[in-house]
């Protein structure tokens, strides 16, 4: 198997085909501190948690994106299966209504996250983003 050309993006980065804009996973907890500190926005299926990064940290993306379940939301395969939902409605809304400099946390709900349409964790999402950017 061959591996990605050197400079392709760093691990944990991945693109979105219809907007070629980047997107990366938040890896380090205190990433996920400093954005559970910041505003947040509840809704039905998932707890959206945002901040604007300071000038002075440097990202590889302009869009940072983190992902969380505790065990609250049941065993590893219901968290996986949240996971999973919560990395597409990203996938789908992020580049669009997400805004270049900020770092998001999407946390699933018990029950919520694997349960709602799917279509309607997107709008969910689309109404957040909207509500946090004002």
């Amino acid at each position: 198997m061959d591996a990605p050309p050197p400079g392709d993006g760093p691990s944990g980065a991945f693109s979105v085909p219809e907007t070629g804009t980047k997107l990366s996973v938040l890896t380090q907890r205190a990433d996920f501190l400093r954005a559970a500190r910041a505003r947040r926005q509840p809704m039905p299926g998932f707890l959206l948690q945002a901040r604007l990064r300071a000038p002075e940290e440097v990202a590889a993306t302009p869009i940072r994106i983190g992902f969380t379940c505790s065990k609250k939301v049941g065993n590893a395969v219901a968290r996986n299966r949240a996971k999973r939902r919560l990395r597409e409605i990203a996938r789908a809304v992020l580049p669009v209504a997400g805004r270049p400099g900020w770092d998001y946390v999407l946390v699933g709900r018990q029950g919520e996250t694997a349960d709602l349409p799917f279509d309607q964790l997107k709008a969910d999402l689309a109404q957040a983003l909207g509500k946090l950017h004002r």
